[in-house]
């Protein structure tokens, strides 16, 4: 198994624009544009980006119609022309600093891991909704089964270990992420999903289908995937 093309992702192309590089899994963006967002989101209102990186996806929300702000405290690798906010997301409050109670869409990808602290980040999420406004947040699987596996051989997790980005500081587990943390903040869980839905990217062809097979015999409700999507919403909201 391994961390190769995990965090090459794919490449954004705007016309008239510089390139715009997906830090993630390639195809995720695609995934959460055409499977996740248009089954919940009306395409329109405010929005807005944490973590922006580049900018990819936020460019993609706004020619899908959402009034955009991209948010990230790395301002030289954005790239988009989108109004950008240079914020920590470490902050405990930074949600103060972006508009509490603005936002119709809240999207965060693959940043949750890199947070000194999850629940803190959820709790900013939360305060950035408005009524009825929803947030999708992916984040690496490490409930799968190649993280199983991988753990199991060698005591360490899969996508947080010496040869993973640095910066992965927080795996998130799924049984306290809905048990623990979702609660505490005022989040509820309007659907999960894994991408891919039926297997693995980041894993070598000539393991996946060992890791297929061992998946069927195991517990757990995230054996596949390489990366969950969580669509969530605040909890009260009619």
């Amino acid at each position: 198994m391994t961390n190769e093309g995990y965090r090459q992702g794919g490449e954004c192309l705007v016309p008239g624009a510089p390139v715009l590089m997906e830090r993630t899994i390639g195809g995720l963006h695609d995934f959460i544009l055409r499977e996740v967002l248009h089954r919940y989101s009306p395409d329109s209102g405010p929005a807005i980006d944490l973590g922006a990186g580049s900018g990819a996806l936020a460019v993609r929300l706004r020619d899908a119609g959402w009034d955009v702000r991209a948010a990230d405290i790395n301002h030289q690798e954005y790239k988009a022309d989108l109004p950008f906010v240079h914020v920590d997301l470490d902050e405990g409050n930074f949600s103060s600093l972006l508009g509490e109670r603005e936002f119709g869409l809240v999207t965060a990808v693959e940043v949750i891991e890199h947070m000194e602290s999850p629940i803190g980040f959820l709790r900013n999420v939360t305060r950035l909704l408005r009524p009825k406004g929803l947030a999708v947040l992916t984040t690496p699987n490490v409930d799968n089964a190649p993280a199983r596996l991988k753990f199991f051989l060698t005591g360490k997790l899969r996508m947080m270990d010496e040869k993973s980005d640095p910066t992965h500081i927080s795996p998130i587990f799924w049984d306290l992420l809905q048990r623990q943390y979702l609660p505490r903040v005022g989040l509820q869980l309007v659907e999960h999903l894994v991408y891919p839905p039926k297997g693995y990217r980041v894993t070598r062809g000539r393991y996946a289908w060992g890791v297929r097979l061992l998946a069927r015999f195991l517990p757990g409700a995230c054996l596949k995937g390489d990366n969950h999507i969580l669509v969530l919403q605040s909890r009260g909201q009619e």
